[in-house]
C-alpha cells in the first residue's frame, strides 16, 4: 500500500530530527554535534534549537557542514505561551526557512504551528508527555504532522520518554498523524542523550528536500535498534520481517491488539480483523529492551 514506506523507491536513510547546540540550551557547537552524528553513522541531523528571545530566535544554519555522505534539515523547537499548566508550548518544526519570523504578539501554539506549516516545515507535538501536553491541547494543533511517541532525552530527565498514549488518543478519532522517535540531544555531561532514538526515512535521495517531502508522506519508521525490513498486507493479514526480536505487537484503537514472543524472531502473520475500520501499528522489541516503531497503518478504506 502506499502508505507503507518499504516498497518506495529509493532507501532508508538514518536521521535525527531533535538536537540542541550552544546556540540555545545545548553544551556542543552545531559543527561538533554534526561529526558526532556523522561518526555514529548517521546520514542526516536537523538542529532545532530553542527559538526564544532569549537566544536570538535562532534558525541554526548547517547548510556549510553538507557533505556528499552527510546532509542536515534547518529547524528549530518553536515556544509561546501557555498551557493550562503554564509551560511554554513546545512545537518541532523541521525544514523551516531561515527567515521564519519570531511569534508575533499574542500568537498561539496552534497558530504557530500552522504559520511553521505553511512555511514548508513538517511540525511535530514535541514530547507531550514530558511537560504534560492535555488532549484538548494536543488536539488544537491542527497543523501538526506527528508526535515525537519518544524523546531519549525525556526519558533521562523525567523518565516520560514516551508518548504514545497521546498520539494513540488522537488516532482513535481519526486524525491522520505520524509517529517519530529521537533524541533532543544536548550533549551535556549530565545525561546521555544522544544516538538513543532514530527515524528511518525512505526516500530516493539523501538531500533535504527528498527527505523532508518522505517525512511529510510518513515515509519512515522508528528505532532504538530494531530493523523493520518489511511490512506488508492485504484484505485480511499484516505480514512483517524484521531483524531478530523477541516480541512484534500489532496494536489498534482501545485494547486492540495481535502479538506474539519468542526467542529471535524474524518475521510473522497476523489477522488484520480486529482493526478493520482504523489502524494499526507495529511495534518490535529485542532482547534487550529496545523498541523500533512503525507509523499508523491506516485500514479503513
Amino acid at each position: 500500500m502506499s502508505q507503507l514506506p518499504f516498497a518506495r523507491p529509493g532507501r532508508f536513510f538514518r536521521g535525527n530530527l531533535h538536537a540542541h547546540s550552544t546556540n540555545s540550551d545545548g553544551q556542543a557547537t552545531p559543527e561538533q554535534i554534526v561529526e558526532a552524528y556523522r561518526r555514529q553513522g548517521y546520514d542526516f541531523i536537523a538542529l532545532t534549537d530553542h527559538f526564544l528571545e532569549r537566544y536570538g530566535f535562532p534558525i541554526t544554519d548547517t547548510t556549510a557542514l553538507r557533505t556528499a555522505g552527510f546532509t542536515t534539515l534547518l529547524g528549530a523547537e518553536l515556544h509561546v505561551p501557555a498551557l493550562s499548566n503554564g509551560e511554554l508550548w513546545h512545537i518541532l518544526a523541521v525544514g523551516l526557512p531561515p527567515d521564519f519570523a519570531p511569534p508575533h504578539p499574542g500568537e498561539s501554539g496552534p497558530e504557530l504551528a500552522a504559520r511553521a506549516a505553511e512555511a514548508g516545515a513538517f511540525v511535530g507535538l514535541a514530547h507531550p508527555a514530558w511537560y504534560c501536553l492535555t488532549i484538548d491541547e494536543a488536539r488544537s494543533v491542527e497543523a501538526a504532522h506527528a508526535v515525537e511517541v519518544y524523546n531519549e532525552t525525556c526519558a533521562m530527565d523525567n523518565d516520560r520518554g514516551e508518548s504514545w498514549y497521546v498520539a494513540d488518543l488522537l488516532l482513535s478519532e481519526g486524525r491522520r498523524l505520524t509517529a517519530f522517535g529521537a533524541d533532543d540531544t544536548h550533549l551535556k555531561d549530565d545525561r546521555p542523550d544522544a544516538f538513543g532514538a532514530w527515524v528511518w526515512v525512505r526516500a530516493e535521495r539523501l538531500e533535504p528536500d527528498a527527505l523532508l517531502e518522505a517525512l511529510k508522506t510518513g515515509a519512515y519508521y522508528t528505532s532504538q535498534g530494531p530493523l523493520i525490513h518489511d511490512i506488508e498486507l492485504d484484505d485480511r493479514e499484516l505480514a512483517i520481517r524484521c531483524s531478530p526480536v523477541s516480541s512484534i505487537f500489532v496494536s489498534g484503537a482501545g485494547r486492540k491488539t495481535m502479538h506474539v514472543h519468542g526467542y529471535r524472531l524474524t518475521e510473522w502473520r497476523c489477522s488484520l480483523e480486529p482493526f478493520l475500520g482504523s489502524y494499526c501499528r507495529v511495534t518490535l522489541v529485542d532482547a534487550a529492551g529496545k523498541r523500533a516503531w512503525s507509523n499508523p497503518i491506516w485500514l479503513d478504506r
